[in-house]
């Protein structure tokens, strides 16, 4: 069973995103501004950045040095967390950014918007190498497998794109969720991928033949975020339902459901960041950060 450990209230608007290290957990909001956490102390600490729109998606990169976060203008922004300076500041983007993930192996970080444009940089350099139109509509999610072989994109058409990322090659393409895919995950034995859509289903697909094993309707409404836990063993999902929930991963058996009256969130519960196999953070658009642990 999962039980709360902290909360923490300081944004005064939705938060969107989460990532972090350790004890360390950075949130993008509604109210324009990044902030740092701490929870052991269930306090916020001197870092904090004013953005010019609502910050949508971050990730740490570079071994965590470096912040990357995206905002409803589609600007991307490039801080050096320790000298708490921006090095970098782009507008490749002309719509909002919805995904920020890091492909340590090729040493890229991928970018997609609202339009459905995915960009790969260079994390050293931060050079643009490359700009994909892909025309799917909101890209919700990016993911990358172990390996850093392949790229996994969740669509507002629906459709789930897999790229390899020598180059860039579009090797798969298949119809998985109504209305939109927002979130993907792969089991930690790189057989098989997890899609979350706007439909509320969870799909289980190979990817060998990238058929469906199993389908679930979860939520009520869509599902935002899919990490592992437990060493693989157990799934946590978020929705818009206000609800975060949690499975077998084994056979996606239903365990628990966490909602405002199990002292859950009491709105959408937008992102989810996995502190380590026991501990994850959530966050939402109630304002609120919460801590809670896997027993």
């Amino acid at each position: 069973m999962v039980t709360k450990v902290k909360e923490i209230i300081g944004h005064v608007a939705s938060i969107y995103s989460v990532d972090g290290v350790k004890n360390l957990v950075y949130t993008g909001s509604g109210d324009h501004f990044v902030a740092r956490w701490n929870m052991d102390t269930g306090t916020q600490d001197a870092f904090s950045i004013k953005a010019e729109q609502a910050v949508y998606c971050l990730k740490l990169v570079a071994n965590k040095t470096i912040l990357a976060f995206g905002t409803n203008s589609g600007s991307l922004h490039i801080i050096d967390i320790e000298n708490k300076k921006e090095i970098r500041h782009f507008v490749q983007h002309k719509t909002a950014l919805f995904s920020i993930q890091e492909n340590e192996a090729k040493n890229h970080v991928y970018t997609a918007d609202g339009d459905g444009n995915l960009a790969v940089w260079k994390t050293d350099s931060w050079d643009l190498l490359l700009l994909l139109p892909l025309n799917c509509g909101k890209i919700r999610s990016i993911i990358v497998s172990e390996n850093g072989e392949h790229l996994y994109l969740a669509c507002q058409d629906g459709n789930i794109r897999i790229f390899e990322t020598n180059g860039f090659n579009e090797i798969a393409n298949f119809f998985a969720h109504k209305d939109g895919a927002n979130s993907l995950a792969i089991y930690p034995n790189q057989k098989y991928l997890i899609s979350g859509g706007k439909d509320g289903y969870l799909r289980v697909w190979d990817l060998n033949d990238f058929t469906v094993q199993l389908e679930i309707p979860a939520h009520n409404y869509a599902v935002y975020q899919i990490i592992f836990l437990n060493e693989g063993k157990t799934i946590v999902t978020s929705s818009r339902d206000k609800s975060i929930k949690i499975w077998n991963a084994k056979d996606f058996s239903f365990i628990q459901k966490i909602e405002r009256k199990q002292y859950g969130h009491s709105h959408a519960v937008n992102d989810l960041w996995k502190k380590d196999e026991t501990d994850f953070v959530s966050v939402g658009d109630d304002k609120r950060i919460i801590l809670w642990e896997l027993a």
